[in-house]
């Protein structure tokens, strides 16, 4: 069904008042570290949301590819129901009877052998980085306090200290030093440059299959095949941050799929916890990851019985292979109906699978100006970096819904 919302109202205006008491509560009481959509959602389900008003809306940011198979996913929420009746937390200090599974049947999906749970996506790049440092020393013999871990501009990985130490983005970097040392910023894309930053004591290279938060950026040709035979050579290990790219946005399971690669390492999240609660994970063998000892890393939520039984769910939608297609099918859909805009108002469309960026021409008006016209419009999206915004609906989301959403981005574009 596509039923369009009515045009949010401003603050003050009586036909608001519920939005508007929300957001001034949580503007009151909350760090202002985001700048959201004037819209409060309270209900939701598949592709669509509901606000506090009754408005309609269609999700297609889908919380960053958090909520790839929807809002209410039947099956997930089953699965969480029915292990909200046994056992939510015990802790890593015991087993658990969900625990074995999860692991074992995600190191399945990766073609891997080993898992580290943890809870979110930074979570898990700091896994990642800290498995990285510690096969160095322990597995390559780097130096002790030497090893370096290259990465690409415009990354996202997450906000801690460490991750942001390696952000190009001021918003992310600024005001937040000292910063931790041990990488190396190439530019993105360019095989080149990896090559020429890989010496002795580089430990890995951290990599997004594709880059989400700069733009949905897709690196050329074989640059993804380039770096794993680089690696391979040089005896560093590839990790492929899959946070966003994974679990079926992009038409495969992995984005590294699209030129055959399997990097060393997985990160993981998002979509693994289905939308439901967060869970992250880090895949790799048992070489890479058998270099932690206990006591050396950890979390208490990190594998908790919740999250393994949707995390278990998640592994088995994606074994079918249905949202794979769905992504790859409408993605094409998708695409071919973006690139029809181009001239008009976008200057450049960039993507895979149901995952796109749109570079709005800036003479014209910015990301934040057609997300919010869109939101008047019963559509819902996320602008980043001034002029793009990003489009990433649930991988449920149906056709007629998918072409409803291009009609209204062309109506709201800037002429």
């Amino acid at each position: 069904m596509t039923t369009t919302s009515g045009t949010p109202t401003t603050p003050g205006d009586t036909a608001a008042t519920a939005t508007d008491r929300q957001i001034a509560a949580a503007e009151a009481h909350s760090a202002h570290n985001y700048h959201p959509l004037p819209v409060v959602v309270a209900t939701a389900e598949g592709a669509w949301m509901t606000d506090v008003e009754g408005r309609r809306y269609l999700d297609m940011l889908a919380g960053y590819s958090a909520l790839n198979f929807g809002h209410g996913n039947p099956r997930l929420i089953a699965a969480a129901k029915a292990q909200l009746d046994r056992v939510t937390l015990t802790s890593r200090a015991f087993h658990h009877d969900r625990f074995a599974a999860f692991c074992a049947e995600l190191a399945e999906l990766c073609g891997m052998e080993t898992v580290l749970p943890m809870n979110t996506g930074a979570e898990a790049v700091e896994t990642a980085i800290k498995t990285a440092r510690k096969w160095g020393y322990r597995v390559k013999g780097v130096p002790d306090g030497r090893a370096r871990i290259v990465v690409a501009a415009d990354n996202f990985h997450g906000r801690t200290t460490t991750i942001v130490s390696f952000s190009t983005d001021p918003e992310a970097r600024a005001d937040f030093g000292p910063y931790t040392p041990g990488f190396t910023i190439v530019p993105y894309g360019d095989l080149a440059a990896v090559e020429a930053a890989v010496d002795d004591d580089t430990v890995a290279v951290l990599l997004e299959p594709i880059q989400g938060e700069a733009g949905v950026l897709v690196p050329p040709p074989g640059y993804l095949a380039g770096v794993r035979r680089l690696t391979t050579e040089r005896n560093v290990l590839f990790m492929a941050d899959e946070i966003q790219s994974g679990l079926g946005r992009t038409g495969r399971t992995f984005a590294c799929e699209h030129e055959d690669v399997v990097p060393d390492v997985y990160v993981l999240g998002k979509a693994l916890g289905g939308g439901v609660v967060p869970v992250s994970a880090v895949v790799s063998s048992h070489d890479v990851l058998g270099v932690f000892k206990p006591g050396e890393h950890g979390s208490t939520f990190g594998g908790n019985p919740l999250a393994c039984a949707v995390g278990l769910e998640v592994i088995a939608m994606l074994r079918t292979g249905e949202y794979q297609e769905r992504a790859a099918e409408l993605g094409t859909h998708l695409h071919r109906g973006l690139a029809a805009l181009t001239g008009s108002g976008v200057t450049e469309v960039r993507g895979r699978g149901l995952w796109a960026g749109v570079d709005i021409d800036p003479a014209l008006g910015t990301g934040r100006e057609v997300s919010e016209r869109l939101l008047a419009r019963g559509v819902l999206v996320k602008d980043t970096h001034g002029s793009t915004i990003r489009l990433a609906p649930p991988l449920v989301i149906t056709k007629e819904d998918l072409d409803w959403s291009l009609d209204q981005l062309h109506s709201a574009l800037p002429r």
